[in-house]
């Protein structure tokens, strides 16, 4: 469920902003004047979200790929390249 805070309700607070941020491991929605304004996340939670974002973005190029008719490779090739890569 969202935390969602009022930036004047935080003014001066930046000590209970980070702890709720750590402990819940959540986003804070923060308004102004009753319309969303910032996110504040720690950093593990927004490296998270982009690792997540770049994967979705490879599967698509993938999938765009697939539907075009493009080959891939197979899984032992697959295999075999990162295994003479690990022994390179």
């Amino acid at each position: 469920m969202p935390i969602i805070k009022s930036i004047s309700s935080m003014r001066n607070r930046t000590r209970e902003i980070t702890t709720l941020a750590r402990e819940k491991d959540e986003p804070i929605y923060l308004t102004k004047n009753g319309e969303g304004d910032m996110v504040i996340m720690t950093i593990d939670h927004y490296e998270r979200l982009k690792a997540q974002s770049e994967l979705f973005e490879q599967l698509g190029v993938a999938q765009s790929q697939s539907a075009a008719g493009k080959k891939g490779i197979t899984h032992a090739q697959m295999i075999a390249s990162l295994r003479r890569r690990a022994h390179a």
